[in-house]
């Protein structure tokens, strides 16, 4: 029977009308509708005709979590006075409200509301991309910007476009970007009609409860724990000042349990909430309570889509984590960063779901504005290689006819397609090939998919799957970082992760199986089943074991070849105990023991409590790069050999010869490696003259050159050189580092050909190269002593040296030697004064003119007074300008 009195209180169906119009009319809207008001439930019941308005239509919403997939069709379920049931369908079939999840389908012929997930979604477009039977779509908590959800938007709109205009589709969310959102849904034919339903369930007051000190900022994953210890206060707070149970938002599970053993003792019970947490758990947490308060510290699942009964508070740490992907290294991490307004906006709403309530956001009120409005769309940060081969399945390899409200990054699309076309999942035009097609079917990311494609015909389809649901889902930190180790652990727990493990396991034995032209969609069991049913034998291999060799494979060496098959550029060999290179370039550091990372206590070096540390090679399944760190940190690893790891891995395989400059000299030798992992070398005794000459050249243009031998001349020609180029420009060249660094053959070319270490450079005099420069071909090298000349006679018959290493040239001579000169020198075809420095009869600086008939006139009187006294032996005359200039003394002159 169905609810009458819960749906007639739903804010949301005041906008109903308009949304059916909407739809009714061009056939898309974008549904904007605070938390609370019913857009999640009570929409998809009346857009189907199941509350007795309008007509029966099949209505698909897709939902971006699976928890909340299976609560959303719960609370429908409940709405209509049904239940979606549970166990093995029953006879009559599955009731109106249905959903399906990965690995869990709830829905059959009867169901005419079935919520999926977004990954579901996008297994039937590319199975049946015209939905077949489904007249609604409703895109749920779009503001998200999960990647799946963008491109299952995407897809839609190319359906409705070229195979089904009257598809019906509506993005909803409580805060989005609505325009952005209706220019996509409108197209060519304008916006589509935006559709707002005003008012929330209850008010939600918002109290600011910001550290009373200040805390460090999240760095990584890490999070301040004096911060995780003002939050558990504030829990503390909110259940002395208000009644009903207190939904905690923390960024992630780690800091879910410091803040929970920071409330023991609380007079409420403490749930936890997590992405991770079993089924049941999260299932009893949306069931509500039995009298007793409750406080339910969640991650972001708990953002959306979501009733949790009895919840009148919400506190919130302002906190999110969020992947990073470093498309170069191929690795991912973890972020924590503050929490968007949008997302702030949604916590705050699960408080005013039932009752009037509060939140208590652990921030200040003026840091609120500061805060990003939206979360970043994770087609920008994301890993694309899924979405590069949803793309080439779709027939747009190159992503550019879709929908998207973002482009996909070039550079990770790129590094996205490398990837597939490695694992032969694309053709060199990036078109999906059939084998592509085959592993988009699988639900697996394309990594996983080649591993267990290639892995089940050498160890066996069962076995090639449960490693594989490994991967798929990290194990718990308490399974530890050794994949073999964790597999037999899965094996044997009776935990919640070990079901879902098995659950998982066994979808893709049987996915691994079956023929090329199965039709049941690998993410999606068939009706009435957990999963699919048990592994059939395919490909070539036993279900239960492998064929051949690959039947005698320990655990151990399956994990190890599976984990290389999925990630190949991650095999890697130890370079020293706990510290490994992988074929990628990239350093591994195995974890310490430290807290929470599932090691053994007591260790003290890098490694130390991993049971890999005396591993030679690994295969790294699980890795990430925590910010600003130089190597990547191992969370899951398996135990393999040299030779598995060149299996996994051919194409970076190569031997050959390699020149080049390190440490300081030539290195030459023949190597054979794997990515960057050096397998063996030897040296070179006669190296090809190309390499070599090109490893001189970067040793020379890497250490600079200094590596060459200056003598005075050599200094002395490129001043000169230098001076001439800045007073006159071409012809004359540019000698600067980087401007000879620049055409290092054009100078240097002969010695260069002779060189084959760095002292054959160190031998090699600069100035003779140097003058290879100077512009012979156009005669002006024949200038250039008249131009800057080296030295420059003066009256007393000596040849001085012009020093050109200044801003100006400089003249240093004794004065007496320039009696009689009236003008000072010039160079550069007249154009640059010489400085003179007139030194004293001792060498020493007496005065600095670039006019020496001024100085005669003004400033010769003062010197002479002050260094006749000094000086008496030497001629002092009171007209210079018409002495006899000399180099001696006034008795050395009379001897004549």
């Amino acid at each position: 029977m169905i609810r009458r009195d819960a749906l007639d209180q739903l804010p949301v169906r005041t906008a109903l009308p308009a949304l059916r119009a909407a739809l009714d009319g061009p056939g898309s809207a974008v549904l904007c509708a605070p938390p609370g008001t019913g857009k999640t439930t009570s929409v998809p019941l009346d857009l189907a005709g199941l509350t007795g308005e309008g007509p029966v239509r099949r209505v698909l919403v897709a939902e971006p979590r699976r928890m909340a997939a299976r609560a959303a069709a719960r609370r429908m379920a409940w709405l209509l006075g049904e239940e979606v049931g549970t166990g093995a369908a029953p006879a009559q079939g599955w009731g109106p409200v249905g959903f399906t999840v990965r690995g869990e389908r709830r829905a059959g012929p009867r169901t005419t509301v079935e919520v999926v997930t977004t990954g579901v979604l996008l297994q039937r477009l590319q199975r049946d991309p015209e939905l077949a039977g489904v007249d609604v779509v409703v895109l749920d908590e779009c503001h998200e910007r999960h990647l799946d959800a963008d491109t299952s938007a995407a897809f839609l709109l190319d359906v409705r476009e070229t195979l089904r205009p009257e598809l019906r589709l509506v993005a909803a969310s409580a805060t989005t970007d609505a325009e952005g959102w209706a220019r996509l849904l409108g197209g060519a034919q304008g916006a589509a009609p935006v559709v707002e339903a005003t008012g929330v369930s209850h008010p939600v007051e918002v109290v600011w409860a910001p550290p009373e000190r200040p805390v460090r900022p999240a760095h990584g994953t890490r999070v301040d724990p004096t911060l995780l210890t003002h939050v558990a206060g504030v829990v503390r707070r909110a259940l002395r000042e208000r009644t009903g149970d207190v939904l905690c938002f923390l960024p992630g599970v780690g800091e879910i349990g410091r803040v929970a053993g920071e409330l023991a003792g609380v007079d409420a019970e403490v749930l936890q909430v997590h992405g991770r947490a079993p089924a049941e758990v999260q299932d009893a947490v949306l069931a509500g309570g039995n009298g007793v308060r409750r406080v339910v510290l969640a991650t972001s699942v708990a953002e959306s889509s979501l009733t949790v009964p009895g919840v009148r508070v919400v506190v919130d740490s302002g906190l999110a984590r969020v992947p990073r992907t470093d498309h170069a290294r191929g690795l991912s991490a973890l972020t924590t960063v503050r929490a968007s307004r949008a997302a702030a906006r949604q916590r705050a709403g699960r408080a005013g779901r039932e009752a009037p309530g509060a939140v208590y956001r652990c921030w200040a009120e003026g840091e609120d504005g500061r805060l990003p409005a939206f979360p970043d769309p994770e087609i920008r940060v994301a890993d694309l290689t899924a979405f590069a081969l949803q793309a080439a399945c779709w027939g747009d390899p190159a992503a550019d006819g879709l929908a998207l409200l973002d482009a996909p990054p070039a550079g990770a699309l790129a590094a996205a397609r490398e990837v597939l076309t490695a694992i032969g999942a694309v053709d060199g035009a990036g078109r999906a090939t059939e084998r592509g097609v085959r592993m988009a079917r699988l639900g697996l990311h394309p990594r996983l998919a080649r591993a267990l494609l290639d892995g089940a015909p050498e160890v066996g389809v069962r076995r090639a799957a449960e490693v594989v649901a490994l991967l798929s889902e990290e194990p718990p930190r308490a399974y530890g970082d050794d994949l073999a180790s964790a597999w037999r652990t899965a094996r044997r727990g009776g935990d919640a992760y070990g079901a879902r493990w098995r659950q998982e396991a066994r979808r893709l034995a049987s996915a691994a199986g079956e023929p090329r032209g199965g039709s049941a969609a690998a993410g999606e069991p068939r009706s009435g089943s957990a999963a699919a049913g048990e592994p059939r034998g395919g490909s070539g291999a036993g279900a239960d074991g492998g064929r051949g060799a690959g039947a005698q494979l320990t655990d151990d060496a399956v994990a190890g070849l599976l984990a290389a098959l999925a990630f190949p550029e991650r095999v890697a060999r130890a370079r020293r105990k706990g510290s490994y290179l992988m074929a990628s370039g990239t350093g591994a550091e195995l974890a310490g023991a430290q807290a929470g990372e599932g090691h053994r206590p007591g260790s003290s070096g890098p490694g130390d409590g991993s049971g890999l540390r005396d591993a030679e090679w690994l295969a790294v399944a699980v890795a990430d790069r925590p910010v600003a760190a130089a190597s990547a940190r191992v969370r899951l690893a398996a135990v393999i050999d040299e030779e598995t790891a060149c299996a996994a891995a051919p194409a970076l395989y190569a031997s050959g010869e390699e020149v080049r400059w390190s440490e300081g000299d030539v290195v030459a030798r023949r190597v054979t490696r794997l990515g960057a992992i050096e397998l063996a070398a030897r040296p070179l005794t006669a190296p090809d003259p190309g390499p070599l000459r090109d490893a001189v050249v970067s040793g020379l243009r890497r250490e600079g050159l200094g590596l060459l031998r200056w003598p005075a001349a050599a200094v002395s020609l490129r001043q000169r050189m230098a001076f001439v180029h800045r007073e006159l420009g071409a012809p004359w060249p540019d000698v600067s580092d980087a401007a000879l660094l620049d055409c290092v053959e054009e100078w240097l070319g002969v010695e260069l050909g002779r060189a084959r270490r760095r002292a054959d450079l160190e031998r090699v005099d600069a100035g003779q190269a140097l003058a290879r420069l100077l512009p012979w071909a156009t005669g002006d090298a024949a200038r250039f002593d008249e131009l800057a000349p080296e030295r420059i006679e003066v009256p007393s018959g000596s040849r001085v040296r012009v020093d050109y290493g200044g801003a100006q040239p400089v003249l240093a001579v004794k004065l007496q030697e320039l009696f009689g000169w009236q003008e000072s020198p010039r160079v550069a075809g007249g154009r640059v004064p010489v400085l003179v420095h007139l030194l004293s009869p001792a060498g020493r600086p007496a005065a600095v003119t670039a006019d020496l008939a001024s100085f005669w006139r003004d400033g010769y009187r003062s010197v002479r007074a002050e260094l006749r006294g000094r000086y008496p032996k030497h001629p002092w005359p009171e007209d210079p300008s018409a002495a006899e200039p000399t180099r001696h003394t006034s008795a050395r002159l009379k001897r004549g």
